[in-house]
């Protein structure tokens, strides 16, 4: 029997809730009567209840994000319908702001709206000897040198197989409007002692993946010198360092260091959002475009960092036009790759404030994603949603090195948009299109319709299959039959559309 557990539905199981060990190591005496047990999004709520309910707890703590609150509303209905007399307490972004919106709300006995760490214990230790507090536990952010560091709760499984997230500091002192973290009024480090302490002990149990999860790693010069230099002092070929850092600060000591970093160790995620000032200024963004702009240049030409960019559809005073040409510009900047995002309306967040003035119409179900605005028409957007799918599956996969310049040309936005809308008015999915057949598409779509020459196509596609190690031979690269054979009529155009839509 465990009283309480710390549950949560991950996207994969690869990832491993940074939160929920930040509740485990800060429960005090009561750490021994509390276990985590993680799933994720696809097992039945049944089997989910079933498993929780099997170690007979009194309370159960879930962690609610955008991409869980759905599945995570059926499992809570379920388990007070089975055992009503259950303790369920709610934290997260998802339960954070806006919570009386939430139908999961009314099935739950407590929610802690902010930063639990601290506070989750205290209202356990409350629910224990039978003193319910209020529904709605209100946690401020909590003095960092108070919290007791997580680390030591990932499991051994953890450090062989999953993510391990970490930050060394919490807060943004940015205020973009699309983001959580424009409601923090600074940025607070923990304490690089203790913090580095925490990174050596990890590092000893066999850790070689960390992703820093700080929004502003590069923002306090000392820390992120001492962090990188730690790592440095113990670098070899399994270590793999995950850091989101600002765009426009790139100061001469970072340059001196980041250049030291082997093939295969750095990964920066770099929030670009949108090039257009007008757009940037709209949403309170502060980002010098040329000295951005410098600094990517720069990381590609002197590092061996991979390079993860970002830019959102469908942000307030962007145009379709304004987009294609901050797309195009980051594409030119050398970047590995674009992660292109659709703007959500993530609770609590001040873009609302747009919501009158440019007609900003969102998704009312999870994730909340923007479907039209006075800018972009909800077809348009459809477009745009399909355009960032198949940009994942053909750029951002890596497997298409020597054919994506061939794709993108001169025009790589235009370009890869009239890809993409032959892909779908040809496949009609989005997902799920096994690797070999989209080599086929894809030489179908650059000889048809994007006239690239037959041969440079096939040269492109033939040295990207090599590399893919797949069984067997797309249709473009089989030997022609030979004379004598019996010959099978080739469909037409329109014909093998229709067999490919039956397929």
């Amino acid at each position: 029997m465990t009283d309480i557990l710390l549950s949560t539905l991950n996207a994969r199981y690869i990832h491993a809730s940074l939160g929920l060990r930040y509740l485990l190591a800060n429960m005090g005496e009561l750490q021994p009567r509390t276990r985590i047990i993680e799933f994720t999004l696809e097992p039945w709520p049944s089997d989910i209840a079933e498993a929780l309910l099997a170690h007979d707890p009194k309370i159960i703590g879930f962690g609610v994000y955008i991409w869980n609150i759905e599945q995570t509303t059926r499992l809570v209905k379920l388990l007070k319908a089975i055992k009503p007399e259950l303790c369920i307490v709610l934290g997260g972004p998802e339960i954070s702001y806006e919570w009386q919106e939430q139908e999961i709300f009314n099935y739950a006995d407590h929610i802690i709206p902010g930063q639990a760490d601290l506070l989750f214990s205290e209202l356990c230790q409350q629910v224990l000897d039978s003193n319910r507090p209020e529904k709605v536990y209100n946690a401020p952010p909590p003095p960092l040198n108070q919290i007791t560091l997580p680390y030591a709760c990932y499991s051994d499984e953890d450090i062989a197989n999953r993510v391990l997230y970490v930050e060394a500091s919490r807060g943004c002192p940015f205020k973009c409007e699309f983001c959580l973290s424009a409601l923090d009024k600074t940025s607070w480090g923990f304490n690089l002692e203790l913090f580095l302490a925490a990174m050596e002990q990890l590092f000893e149990r066999g850790a070689r993946h960390f992703k820093f999860v700080d929004r502003t790693f590069n923002l306090d010069n000392k820390t992120t010198l001492a962090i990188l230099q730690f790592f440095l002092d113990r670098i070899d070929s399994g270590l793999f360092l995950h850091f989101e850092i600002i765009p426009d600060r790139l100061p001469e000591a970072l340059k001196e260091i980041l250049p030291r970093f082997p093939a295969g160790s750095l990964q920066f995620e770099i929030g670009i959002q949108s090039f257009n000032p007008e757009v940037q200024a709209l949403i309170s963004r502060k980002q010098n475009n040329t000295k951005t702009r410098e600094n990517l240049i720069w990381l590609n030409n002197n590092t061996h960092a991979h390079i993860h960019a970002d830019l959102i559809i469908g942000l307030p005073g962007e145009s379709l036009k304004s987009f294609a040409e901050g797309f195009d510009q980051l594409v030119s900047l050398g970047t590995h790759e674009i992660q292109v995002g659709i703007l959500k309306r993530l609770r609590g967040t001040p873009i609302i404030r747009h919501i009158d003035g440019f007609d900003m119409r969102y998704n009312p179900n999870p994730p909340y994603d923007i479907l039209s605005n006075n800018q972009l028409t909800f077809s348009q957007l459809q477009q745009l949603n399909r355009f960032a799918r198949y940009w994942d599956m053909i750029a951002n996969s890596g497997r298409f090195k020597q054919t994506l310049p061939l794709l993108l040309g001169d025009s790589p936005y235009g370009r890869f948009a009239q890809l993409s809308h032959w892909l779908y008015q040809t496949t009609q999915q989005v997902h799920r299109i096994a690797l070999k057949r989209l080599f086929d598409l894809l030489y179908e779509a650059m000889t048809d319709e994007l006239a690239i020459n037959p041969d440079d196509a096939k040269a492109a596609l033939e040295q990207d299959f090599a590399q893919a190690k797949i069984k067997g031979l797309p249709q473009f690269l089989q030997a022609p039959q030979q004379s004598g054979q019996t010959e099978t009529k080739q469909p037409g155009k329109h014909q093998s559309r229709q067999m490919r839509h039956l397929g």
